[in-house]
């Protein structure tokens, strides 16, 4: 491409360096953007291609204005706006699309690229990870080399010139924006991440605030990140690690809801019985964004940190749900206990709405319930109620699997006595049932069990594949108690992760699976590398994109708390550094000189070597005269006064930087026909 390129006419060569760079800046919101929305911005990019390296002329007016019609007309229809976000993202790259075909003079070049510039920014709506700063890095150095070339006039130095001086540029800017990140103040909300109206209405990924058959599997296959946590104390078991995240108590039937969806978020209720028992975990999560409410803690949790411009709201069932959703990554401390009794004094009333099941669905189940539980002096109590049905998951054919048969309209007895087999969240929503029918207050609680330990001993990385599902049955005199049905089918679920406990099947997707790692082995090909990978993405998260306010402050702090001796040495040090890269700066500029006259001593040196040295007080035309009576070729003569005659007139002229440019070159060239 680099000898294409240079095979180009120098204003062909700029459009087609300005185009790349366009096409660097659109790429990343390819990832975002509706599919015809892509397209439609490349075609004009790839138009202009075309027709600046063939000569053909650029479309008129009367075609773009339709096309800039439709597209406009194409994004309403996409987005139900043309302003907002999103619709505003979409409008930005149709137009820098557009303009492509609509540039002719060197005001157009600035506004397109300021145009991308903007366009560039907006990509950190979505993305702020490290190959996403690395791209955008690069695509600033190639948007500021097609600017510099604009600038040129018609000689201008090599791309690999322009590029490396704009990689001295950034150099250089480095420790002011540094200095910047640190002792600028920033806002409390995140600047990139900021909600806008209507993008809470419709998360993006994860766990929703239903369940029904498959909602769970679906996520089973996503290698997707969720969060990250790091513990500061001992990491607990693994199948203690359930990540509470939404209590579904509402039932129709087939789909599990949360009480009062579609409700206002609940109040924080301060008035929960909780009885807290044993040591704490203690351990800080990174959490990615979802466009989700939903904060995930160890259940129980016992105090989250709050989030700076978005606080958090507790409900009585224990969710911790945001006010606004969280758009970027965030981090959080929590103090969590795996020991405890929780609304243990229940009355009948708060019993009663999670006793509810519909009038008339799954009868088959309802009445095996009853009937295994008894009734009157043979009734079992909770805990032998519990044990049974357990038992009964044991001694049946059940298999746990992520493709179970289909259910029909009473989906809890097709389950429970005909295909036996399903996912976890077939076995917590049956379970419930199944409780309910017998009289024990029971829910479906949603979230994420397990978690990769990484290399570094003391963290944890969960992702969408560890999304589960599991039961909490209410016993008097113990509150909520954690009971997970999947386990009795599938042991290793919950002992060790998903993929131990689904059965082996030669596939080539369990093939890839076992390669990559995430079937739990510890010789996976890439597990590892992804570990290091997310511990890097972990401390650029920690250090670049979550300094807030309160951290800057106490960075800050503890440079104002120095010891004066300290902080003198510092500025001392800093001084000293300083002054050793002015005095290499003047004396690289000074050993260098002016580059012209480095050409003239050049070629007095080759004279010299001839026999022909320049006295002190001969100037360029004197030196001239006297070389031209001297021995030499006809061609070597011509060549010398050539180039005195050039050295001559830009030493004493008045030339601009491209003139002179040109004449170093002319010189160079002259100076090897001198000899």
């Amino acid at each position: 491409m680099k000898a294409w390129l240079s095979g180009l006419p120098r204003e062909k060569a700029d459009i087609v360096l300005l185009l790349l760079a366009a096409a660097m800046v659109l790429a990343p919101h390819a990832l975002h953007l509706p599919p015809w929305l892509s397209v439609a911005t490349a075609a004009p990019l790839l138009w202009r291609a075309i027709i600046t390296v063939r000569g053909r002329r650029q479309p008129q007016l009367t075609l773009l204005v339709p096309l800039a019609v439709l597209g406009i007309a194409g994004v309403y229809a996409s987005y139900g706006s043309v302003l907002g976000r999103d619709a505003g993202v979409a409008m930005l790259a149709l137009l820098l699309a557009l303009k492509s075909l609509e540039m002719h003079g060197r005001r157009d070049i600035f506004v397109f690229v300021f145009l991308s510039f903007f366009l560039l920014l907006a990509n950190f709506f979505h993305a702020q990870g490290i190959l996403s700063a690395a791209w955008m890095l690069a695509t600033v150095i190639v948007l500021l080399a097609a600017l510099l070339s604009a600038q040129y006039g018609t000689l201008q130095p090599r791309l690999a010139q322009r590029l490396g001086l704009l990689g001295r540029m950034l150099a250089l800017a480095i420790p002011l924006s540094a200095v910047m990140f640190l002792a600028v103040p920033r806002p409390d909300g995140p600047l990139w991440g900021a909600p806008y109206e209507g993008e809470g209405a419709q998360a993006r990924t994860g766990l929703s605030d239903s369940m029904q058959p498959g909602a769970i599997a679906s996520l089973a296959l996503s290698g997707e990140p969720v969060f990250t946590a790091r513990f500061s104390t001992p990491i607990p078991p693994q199948d203690q690690l359930y990540w509470r995240g939404v209590v579904l108590g509402d039932y129709d039937g087939a789909t599990w809801t949360r009480r009062g969806t579609g409700q206002p978020a609940p109040a924080s209720d301060s008035r929960i019985d909780i009885t807290l028992e044993g040591q704490p975990s203690q351990y800080e999560v990174t959490l990615q964004a979802s466009g989700q409410r939903r904060i995930f803690a160890l259940d129980l949790p016992r105090s989250i940190e709050r989030l700076p411009g978005n606080p958090y709201v507790v409900s009585s069932a224990l969710e911790v749900l945001t006010i606004q959703a969280i758009t970027s990554t965030v981090r959080y401390r929590v103090s969590s206990q795996s020991r405890y009794r929780l609304q243990a004094g229940l009355s009948l009333a708060q019993q009663q709405p999670w006793l509810a099941l519909p009038a008339g669905s799954n009868p088959r189940s309802v009445a095996w319930a009853r009937a295994l539980r008894g009734s009157g002096a043979q009734m079992l109590a909770p805990t032998d109620a519990i044990a049974a049905v357990f038992e009964y998951f044991r001694r049946a054919p059940f298999r746990y699997t992520l493709q179970p048969p289909l259910l029909g309209k009473q989906g809890v007895d097709d389950f429970l006595f005909t295909t036996q087999a399903g996912f976890c969240e077939h076995y917590a929503g049956s379970f419930v049932v199944l409780m309910r029918a017998m009289g024990i207050p029971a829910r479906v609680v949603t979230g994420y069990q397990g978690g990769a330990r990484n290399t570094d001993g003391v963290s944890l990385s969960v992702r969408q594949s560890d999304a589960h599902a599991w039961s909490e049955v209410w016993l008097a005199g113990r509150g909520w108690v954690r009971v997970d049905p999947t386990s009795a089918v599938a042991p290793l679920r919950t002992e060790r992760n998903l993929d131990a406990a689904l059965p082996a099947a030669p596939s080539p997707l369990t093939a890839w699976r076992a390669l990559a790692g995430l079937d739990g082995g510890a010789n996976g090909a890439i597990a590892a590398w992804r570990q290091q990978w997310q511990q890097a993405e972990h401390a650029w998260s920690n250090w670049a994109l979550d300094t807030t306010p309160q951290r800057q402050r106490s960075m800050l702090d503890r440079l104002k708390n120095l010891p004066a001796t300290t902080l003198a040495l510092v500025c001392a040090v800093l001084a000293l550094l300083s002054a050793v890269a002015g005095a290499l700066v003047c004396w690289r500029q000074a050993r260098q000189g002016d580059p012209l006259d480095a050409v003239y001593a050049q070629f007095c040196r080759q004279q010299a070597q001839r026999g022909y040295s320049r006295a002190p007080h001969e100037g360029p035309h004197g030196y001239a005269a006297r070389l031209a009576t001297g021995k030499a070729t006809p061609e070597a003569h011509a060549a010398i006064a050539q180039f005195l005659a050039i050295y001559a007139t830009m030493k004493y002229g008045n030339a601009n930087p491209d003139e002179q440019f040109r004449a170093r070159r002319s010189l160079r060239r002259l100076l090897t026909q001198c000899r």
